[in-house]
C-alpha cells in the first residue's frame, strides 16, 4: 500500500525539486593505518550533515537516497540518530532504500523501526510505493534484504502510477549486486532512475538516469570530485545536474624526474604541486622517469607535512649501459643487460632498472 504524506501547501505547478544521494557509508573508517583516519571517518557524517543542511535551504521537496547510507546494518541508535536529523527538514520529505552495505535482515533494526520523521525506508526484498500527494509523486523502490543478487530484479519494472511523476529508487549495477540492463530501465517510462552502488559519479542517460557517487571519497582508487545530484521535474520534463561536495580528494600527483634533479629539487617541486591542488587533499605519489644514480631521496619530512597515502618509485636509474655492458660483456651483468637492450615496454623497462641495482649491489658480477 502506498505510503501517503499531506503537505500544507499544494504546489502542483511549480518544479518538483530534489536532492540524490547515495553511497554515503555512515560509519566507515577510510584509511586505518593513517593518521588522518578518524578525521575522514568524522568527515563522511559531517559532509551528510551539510547536505541535509542544503536540502534545508533549498527547500527540496525530496531527498532520495538510493542504498548504502550506513556502511553496515544500522543499530537501533543509528536509526534513532539518522531520524533525529530528518527530522529537522521543514520542507523535505526522505525516501530511502537499502543496499548491499546496510541490508535490511530479518530481524534487524531496520526491519522494523518507525520514523518519526517524514521518512520512508522501503523493506527488503520487494518493490514498494510511495506517493506523494501533494507534488503528484510516486517513488518506487527495492531495498537489499541480502548482500548479493546475481539476477536483475529491475527488469520487468514498470511505473506504478499513471499521470504523476515516477521516480525508481534502485541500488546495483554489478554482476553480484543486481544486475542492470540499462538501456531496458531507461525504457521502463519512469521520469527518472536514482541510481546507487557505483561510488563514481555516472550520467548513464541524460537527464533520466544517473549515479551521484559518494559523498566522500572512501579509499585512495576514488580519485576526482565527489558529491550529489540536484534536480527538478516539471510538465513531464526532468532536468538534473551534479554538484561537487567532498571536502577532501584523493588524487594521483605525478613528477617526471630528470638526472639532474637533486633530492631537495625533488621534494620542493612535490611541496609546491601539493600546495597549489591543495593541502586538504590526500596524495598518491607517483614518480617516473630517470633519478641520478644513487639518489634516495627522503621523503619523510613531506609525509609528515602533507597527507601522503604512498609514494610509488617508477623512476630508473641513470646508469650508462653502454659502458657498464662493455666493461662486463663477459660476466652475469653484462650478459643481464644485453638481455634487455631494445626493451621498450615499462615492465622491461623496471626489470633492468631492478636486475641492474640487484646485481650491482651484491658485487656478484
Amino acid at each position: 500500500m502506498p505510503e501517503v504524506f499531506l503537505a500544507e501547501k499544494q504546489k502542483r505547478g511549480y518544479p518538483m525539486r530534489f536532492i540524490h544521494i547515495a553511497d554515503v557509508h555512515l560509519g566507515a573508517v577510510p584509511d586505518k593505518d593513517k593518521s588522518w583516519s578518524k578525521e575522514r571517518a568524522d568527515e563522511i557524517e559531517s559532509t551528510f550533515d551539510r547536505l541535509l543542511a542544503v536540502a534545508e535551504e533549498r527547500k527540496v521537496d525530496l531527498l532520495l537516497i538510493a542504498g548504502d547510507l550506513f556502511h553496515a546494518q544500522p543499530s537501533l541508535q543509528d536509526l534513532k540518530s539518522l531520524d533525529y536529523k530528518l527530522s529537522k527538514l521543514t520542507n523535505t520529505r526522505t525516501i530511502m532504500i537499502a543496499g548491499n552495505h546496510d541490508y535490511i535482515s530479518k530481524g534487524s533494526p531496520a526491519e522494523s523501526y518507525e520514523f518519526t520523521s517524514n521518512t520512508v525506508l522501503m523493506p527488503a526484498d520487494t518493490f514498494s510505493n510511495a506517493y506523494l500527494d501533494d507534488i503528484n509523486v510516486c517513488v518506487t523502490g527495492f531495498s537489499f534484504g541480502q548482500v548479493e543478487y546475481t539476477e536483475d530484479v529491475y527488469a520487468d519494472i514498470m511505473p506504478q502510477m499513471e499521470d504523476v511523476v515516477n521516480i525508481l529508487l534502485a541500488h546495483g549495477g554489478d554482476e553480484k549486486h543486481i544486475p542492470i540492463n540499462f538501456r531496458q530501465m531507461a525504457e521502463s517510462g519512469f521520469d527518472y532512475c536514482a541510481l546507487g552502488h557505483i561510488h563514481k559519479p555516472k550520467h548513464i542517460v541524460k537527464n533520466k538516469m544517473a549515479y551521484p557517487g559518494s559523498l566522500e571519497p572512501l579509499d585512495r582508487t576514488e580519485t576526482g570530485r565527489h558529491g550529489f545530484i540536484y534536480g527538478q521535474i516539471k510538465d513531464d520534463e526532468t532536468k538534473i545536474r551534479w554538484e561537487p561536495f567532498n571536502c577532501r580528494s584523493y588524487i594521483n600527483l605525478g613528477l617526471a624526474v630528470k638526472p639532474e634533479y637533486s633530492e631537495a629539487k625533488i621534494l620542493d617541486v612535490l611541496a609546491k604541486q601539493m600546495e597549489n591542488m591543495g593541502t586538504q587533499n590526500i596524495y598518491r605519489i607517483i614518480l617516473s622517469g630517470h633519478m641520478a644514480n644513487g639518489l634516495k631521496p627522503d621523503f619523510s619530512g613531506l609525509m609528515r607535512n602533507y597527507r601522503i597515502y604512498e609514494i610509488v618509485d617508477n623512476t630508473l636509474c641513470e646508469y650508462d649501459l653502454d659502458k657498464l655492458h662493455l666493461d662486463n660483456e663477459d660476466n652475469l651483468l653484462g650478459k643481464f643487460i644485453e638481455r634487455f637492450a631494445d626493451a621498450e615496454d615499462e615492465i622491461s623497462k623496471h626489470a633492468l632498472k631492478y636486475g641492474v641495482e640487484a646485481i650491482l649491489a651484491t658485487g656478484d658480477k
